[in-house]
């Protein structure tokens, strides 16, 4: 059962006494090639997602787990690897971490590196649609147990009356236990980034055109030579 963070604040903590609550916030990953329009957003989010699960916490508990996607190792070793992965995760992760909680390994190495080669082998195209079809189907199976095996750690490590915070992408395919209260962290400026990726796409998709346009006007303008 999901919960919208608008009405978090309403109840008491004790509402949720005895109950396990997860803290779901979407990956956001900022690049130093994208543009400075992008990468302030990025930093908008994450520092309301800092601040909404402040609030969340204050309300119903700390969290004392944390999940985090591609991360198959826990302690120093996980925190290292996502230090590499995002900086804007680890610095949550790690004061959390320093506080008292504990960063579970979500992933199974293998599984994870399973479904990365059939991505890869997907993004690489096919000339026989038999072929397209089998690793379609091998990557949904992967899928599929990967996704299984995330939901099998968060329910044998999150016990009564705890809270985790899992960081996994938008999109996610996770089917939580039913005794899991689970609560979206959606901050405004998720939103914001989402209107400004469309709005590049459309830029992008309209100067296309219009380049498109102006070849057509080339190619008829010029002489046709005689033979």
């Amino acid at each position: 059962m999901s919960e919208p963070l608008a009405r978090v604040e309403k109840p008491a903590a004790g509402s949720f006494s005895g109950h396990r609550k997860l803290f779901v916030v979407f990956l956001v990953y900022s690049h130093e090639s994208a543009p400075a329009e992008y990468n302030e957003r990025c930093e908008r989010y994450w520092a309301q997602v800092d601040e909404q699960l402040l609030k969340l916490e204050a309300k119903v508990g700390a969290a004392v787990h944390v999940y985090h996607e591609s991360v198959h190792e826990t302690g120093d070793s996980g925190l290292s690897l996502i230090e590499r992965m995002n900086p804007s995760s680890h610095r949550m992760v790690s004061r959390r971490c320093a506080e008292g909680a504990r960063l579970e390994a979500l992933e199974e190495q293998e599984l994870a590196a399973e479904l990365g080669d059939w991505e890869r082998f997907m993004m690489l195209g096919f000339g026989s649609q038999k072929v397209a079809d089998l690793v379609s189907d091998l990557y949904s199976q992967a899928s599929r147990k990967r996704n299984e095996h995330a939901v099998e750690v968060i329910d044998s490590t999150l016990g009564e009356d705890e809270g985790g915070i899992l960081f996994v992408r938008e999109g996610h395919r996770y089917q939580f236990p039913q005794d899991i209260e689970v609560f979206s962290v959606v901050p405004p400026a998720l939103d914001e980034m989402h209107r400004w990726l469309r709005d590049q796409a459309q830029l992008a998709a309209t100067s296309g055109d219009d380049e498109a346009g102006k070849e057509e006007e080339d190619e008829a303008a010029s002489p046709v030579e005689e033979a």
